[in-house]
């Protein structure tokens, strides 16, 4: 018997080399839940109680700034991205839609078509239920941040040096995709 074709994420998973124990176990886990549903429904689909997201954090290299978003139900300072619509199945592409439709930043790009950083993340929807994001963030680059404008009044944006973007969030997972932001600019990865 043939085995399946490989897919964007399961292609993104074999090159990206998590970064320490708990990227591993993380990664090992969305390949394990993909290799055992390959043949189920969507794995975008935000209904399921564990569902694929993009995300992405956008830098402003000359200064070393990066964006931060205030996203209205977490009540945190999170980097921007989110669910993929139906059809799509680009991880990159949807962290960049994502990202577009948040910041209204038109010349944003991949700083490289690599993953930044791979996790599962548990995140609250509404009263007492929790669905994990199985995340695939990247790391997005613009060239004109004065031109950042708020998707919503309640979801502000503010950039922000490394070192104030990890005061800023209250979300460790955050913090560790802050260091890896750091070390790509720095050159280091």
């Amino acid at each position: 018997m043939d085995s399946p074709p490989a897919t964007p994420v399961s292609r993104l998973l074999d090159a990206h080399r998590p970064a320490d124990d708990v990227e591993r176990a993380d990664v090992e886990r969305i390949r394990r839940w993909r290799r055992d549903a390959a043949d189920a429904a969507d794995p975008w689909d935000r209904t399921a109680p564990l569902h694929l997201t993009a995300s992405a954090f956008v830098v402003h290299p000359s200064t070393g700034r990066v964006l931060l978003r205030r996203h209205p139900r977490q009540r945190a300072w999170l980097h921007v991205g989110g669910h993929g619509d139906p059809g799509e199945t680009d991880p990159v592409a949807v962290a960049l839609r994502e990202a577009r439709e948040e910041t209204g930043l038109t010349d944003l790009r991949p700083h490289s078509p690599a993953l930044l950083h791979a996790l599962v993340v548990p995140v609250a929807t509404s009263g007492t239920t929790v669905v994990e994001h199985a995340d695939l963030r990247y790391l997005l680059v613009t060239e004109h941040p004065d031109e950042v404008r708020p998707e919503r009044p309640d979801a502000p944006l503010r950039w922000a040096t490394l070192s104030e973007a990890r005061e800023l969030t209250t979300e460790d997972n955050v913090r560790r995709s802050l260091r890896r932001v750091e070390a790509v600019l720095r050159g280091e990865r």
